[in-house]
């Protein structure tokens, strides 16, 4: 047989269009009709805000490519120019479609439902007319800074994802034919509420309109002596890719402060602006900005859709949203014993947000109060915005207690919020480290070092997600509470190597990045294939973000080739092929996409029967595995190993929110004719309130039985 070349780029996706696909199976549960209403504004909105992030981060990268001349390809075989080109075709459809969907199918459903939006400004009745313009005298007129642009005034800093009005004017005074039209734009305040209630004119109908229309309306009031020609909305995207010197700065902390303040003057890499603009305005924007035409977006209604998540949250319309969730009680911590004496009786598997994230708060929050706690080690990648976590780690270190915190500093879009962390955190008393040179620390783990009547117990927490108490309402993701002594060595390792550089020789259950995780997952996924040339059953599951690593999926096709039967349940970027003729017709993968975010890192090798089973918080991208510090940790436990097998199964039978990779690259939901109906996050829910009704006893009833048993495909 000829020898395969897995290097070849025609069995890969370019990771830039597979993201995109992402989006578009997120815009998909927009147009849902099946589901509620509200929950699909909700979607769109996602969709919007996602896209900002993808130009400012993953667009402007490639825009950088491009100025320092960079024409490597990718694995795809695409040059960063030729990438450009088709995402630029790609989002202008998205965002089409977006429109579409908010014009055609959501607005009207909106009426329906007893909700008007005012589209424009000129449709306001003359009741609501009077309404909105001394609205605008009493509450916004005061918050405004128009600004305008003439010989002594420069063009003003436009913001980046600031909304703003720009305008043509002209003086009221000036000679017929002679006239010449100045620039002047104002900034929508975000101080101020984008969504404004205003009278309805039908009984049982509520009415709002945006901010921007309202100013809109009012712009003359702001330049007096003027006539306003024409005014139109507009926003743009800057490049917010940090570029940091680590090895010159001195003091990371003020260098990422330095460069934070950059991003509001990084190149403008795209400009939205209504269909309507004036194409005089229009061409003054375009030169001003310096942005060619394929960057620029006309859209068909309000610019930033992001508003939509705003009108999600207004009250009366319970009966259009899915009803809020709740998340259970662990059945292992029912009975009334410290979180410690708990985990001694054995390992503690938590899954988010099925089950709630309290006892991740209390481990930290008794360790800090706990007098024979002598020490908390923990990483901290994203915090919400009133952390408990912070605040308990800074309460043990006022208490006595030794602390050590890495905090994340290069955590996107979450630098400023942890640059905030990290001084108060310090100010408490904490040692606090800023990260390592060169690499993110994204691992998720906390370490509690007890003294105790047998002598020090390390008791740790080890996690697919962010310590972020907010968002685990919303993300999936697992943990594992362990005091095994061996995972308690290797997490004292790990802490040892982010504040002083001290490598260990080896792990003893651990699998850490950037040196050791890569080879691992390669050891694991060759195992199968050597188990199935030998004729033995051999099978991977894995779970994660994202799948993009040549090398990763390079193993995985040989073991396809070789007869491993692989599932793969990948939320977004997926550069895997499927059905290549002796590649990878063993692999399936499929995208789940519904209320939660999935978010956790489950990896199954059936290891001749063993059954391995691994999670952590990395996913198959060259980042995470080469740029990072990840853990990925076992769970060992023949009870907790049973739970996570059913958590994968559940997720494989999903025919609801599955969307299933196709051949040709498209994503399709699963033809469920003659199945019942399996959505793999409301079974969770379930089950996990149906387990919270019987908390475990004893060691000895620890037997893990599902909550109820879907039937076979």
């Amino acid at each position: 047989m000829e020898a395969i070349d897995y290097t070849n780029p025609e069995y890969y996706r370019n990771r830039e269009l597979s993201w995109i696909g992402f989006n578009e199976r997120v815009l998909s549960e927009a147009k849902d009709k099946q589901i509620p209403l509200f929950e699909r504004l909700k979607f769109l909105s996602i969709t919007a805000s996602n896209l900002d992030e993808f130009f400012m981060i993953r667009v402007a990268s490639l825009k950088d490519m491009v100025h320092a001349g960079y024409t490597k390809p990718d694995i795809a075989g695409m040059t960063a120019k030729e990438q450009l080109e088709k995402i630029s075709v790609k989002t202008h459809e998205l965002v089409q479609e977006q429109y579409r969907t908010y014009n055609r199918s959501l607005l009207p459903a909106l009426q329906g439902a007893g909700l008007c939006v005012v589209e424009r400004h000129e449709k306001l009745t003359k009741k609501q007319a009077e309404y909105v313009d001394q609205y605008f005298e009493e509450n916004v007129y005061p918050v405004l800074t128009p600004m305008a642009m003439d010989s002594a005034r420069p063009f003003p800093l436009i913001r980046n994802k600031s909304l703003n009005i720009g305008a043509l004017i002209r003086k009221k005074d000036a000679k017929k034919g002679k006239e010449e039209l100045e620039f002047a734009t104002v900034q929508v305040p975000s101080v101020l509420p984008r969504i404004v209630d205003i009278p309805s004119e039908e009984e049982g109908m509520r009415t709002v309109i945006l901010l921007e229309e309202i100013i809109e309306r009012n712009i003359g009031k702001l330049y007096l002596s003027n006539e306003v020609v024409c005014a139109h909305q507009f926003r743009i995207m800057r490049n917010a890719d940090l570029s940091i010197d680590e090895d010159d700065a001195a003091d990371l902390l003020k260098e990422i402060q330095k460069q934070l303040k950059k991003r509001q003057w990084g190149e403008v890499i795209r400009l939205e602006f209504n269909e309507k603009m004036d194409k005089r305005l229009q061409k003054f924007l375009k030169t001003e900005f310096d942005i060619r035409d394929e960057d620029t977006f006309a859209v068909n209604g309000p610019i930033d859709l992001t508003f939509l998540m705003k009108l999600y949250g207004i009250d009366g319309f319970e009966k259009y949203k899915v009803p809020k969730h709740v998340p259970a009680q662990v059945p292992a911590l029912m009975n009334g014993r410290s979180i410690f004496e708990n985990i001694r009786r054995g390992d503690i598997l938590l899954h988010h947000p099925y089950m709630t994230f309290d006892p991740v708060v209390d481990f930290v929050r008794q360790a800090a109060k706990d007098p024979d706690v002598l020490a908390i080690k923990q990483t901290l990648y994203r915090v919400s915005g009133n952390s408990p976590i912070i605040a308990a780690l800074a309460q043990a270190a006022e208490n006595g207690k030794q602390v050590c915190v890495l905090v994340e500093l290069k955590a996107r879009f979450d630098e400023e919020n942890n640059i905030v962390w990290a001084k108060m955190l310090e100010k408490a008393g904490c040692h606090v480290i800023y990260g390592l040179l060169g690499l993110k620390t994204h691992s998720k783990i906390t370490l509690v070092v007890r003294k105790e009547d047998s002598g020090i117990r390390r008791y740790v927490h080890l996690g697919t997600g962010n310590y972020n108490d907010s968002t685990a309402k919303m993300y999936t993701d697992c943990g594992l509470l362990t005091c095994d002594e061996r995972i308690g060595q290797d997490a004292t390792a790990v802490f040892n190597m982010l504040s002083g550089y001290s490598e260990p020789d080896s792990w003893n259950k651990l699998a850490v990045a950037p040196i050791w995780l890569r080879d691992r997952f390669l050891h694991l996924i060759s195992m199968e294939e050597e188990n199935a040339k030998k004729g033995n059953k051999a099978r991977i599951i894995a779970k994660m973000n994202s799948l993009c690593d040549r090398e990763i999926i390079a193993a995985l096709y040989k073991a396809s080739a070789a007869g491993v039967k692989i599932d793969l349940i990948v939320r977004g970027i997926c550069c895997l092929k499927t059905g290549i003729p002796g590649i990878s017709e063993n692999i399936t993968v499929r995208s789940i996409v519904g209320n939660f975010l999935e978010h956790s890192r489950i990896f199954y090798f059936y290891a001749n029967g063993s059954e391995e089973i691994y999670m952590g918080s990395a996913d198959w991208m060259p980042r995470n595995l080469d740029k990072r510090v990840e853990i990925i940790f076992p769970v060992e436990d023949e009870v907790l190993k049973e739970e996570v097998i059913h958590i994968l199964d559940i997720q494989l039978r999903d025919n609801i929110k599955a969307h299933i990779l196709q051949t040709d690259g498209s994503y399709k939901k699963e033809d469920r004719r003659g199945k019942e109906a399996l959505n793999s996050q409301d079974y969770f829910c379930r089950e996990a309130q149906e387990r919270a009704k019987v908390p475990e006893e004893s060691e000895e009833t620890r037997v893990f039985i599902p909550a109820e048993h879907p039937q076979d495909e």
